[in-house]
């Protein structure tokens, strides 16, 4: 991990919610892959608050975008100060033709980055959004995804037969209780399946990341054999591994 600077160049509005900020990236961050996020403070002198979390959609040679509230306003030609890339890549199996991703209660942002390189591979991706995920306007996505809705109790139409097309799966869910919702969506997929194989069903992970570098272990996962730090290990980890 690296502290940078990098430049707002572009804001773009693409949903009455949501817009696309784009950013001028050192080329230490230059490599960043689909799944790490930058740690960021929008001036570069001292405060004592904790660093914004932001998770780029898309990456081209020396620029990153991430997506970020419509309300706050972002003034283009700005420096900013960067911690990243934090985290692991996401890691896929070698042979994909389908990935389902899963939005509870929350924006499905953190799952965004993948989707360009799925569909570049061939791979056919569903977006399914349960919950109050379902307000998350999509029509900035790829005509590709599949885009479908659920409710609140994770249902959705034709979700056996989803659930047993997926090649992988990759959950994002609202940050206040992580665990008891990954608990939730382990439960509908253990009731659809008759086994969940290892590197099969992934939580994406978004906890508060007080140092994104390891040190103060706030973002620690109980795994069934040991445990995990987000901002190291994460954001994806196999939930077959965690303690629900």
């Amino acid at each position: 991990m690296h502290e940078t600077s990098a430049i707002i160049e572009r804001v773009k509005g693409v949903g009455h919610k949501i817009q696309h900020v784009e950013l001028a990236v050192h080329p230490l961050l230059a490599d960043m892959k689909a799944g790490q996020s930058i740690l960021v403070r929008l001036n570069k002198s001292w405060d004592p608050y904790l660093r914004e979390q932001w998770w780029p959609v898309k990456f081209a040679p020396g620029k990153i975008t991430v997506e970020r509230p419509r309300e706050i306003h972002y003034e283009p030609g700005s420096e900013i100060s960067v911690f990243g890339p934090i985290g692991d890549w996401y890691r896929f199996r070698r042979t994909l033709r389908h990935v389902l991703l899963l939005a509870y209660d929350t924006p499905p942002t953190p799952l965004l980055s993948m989707i360009p390189m799925l569909l570049a591979n061939q791979t056919s991706v569903t977006l399914v959004l349960n919950g109050s995920a379902i307000t998350y306007d999509t029509r900035h996505l790829s005509p590709e995804v599949e885009v479908v809705h659920g409710d609140a109790d994770l249902n959705w139409p034709n979700r056996v037969m989803m659930l047993g097309l997926a090649d992988q799966v990759f959950a994002v869910v609202r940050p206040d209780d992580e665990i008891l919702r990954f608990a939730k969506i382990w439960q509908v997929f253990e009731a659809s399946r008759a086994e969940i194989p290892r590197n099969y069903l992934f939580g994406v992970f978004n906890p508060v990341l007080p140092c994104g570098a390891g040190a103060c272990q706030a973002c620690m996962i109980r795994l069934k054999q040991g445990v995990a730090l987000t901002c190291m290990d994460g954001p994806a980890i196999d939930l077959s591994q965690v303690m629900l």
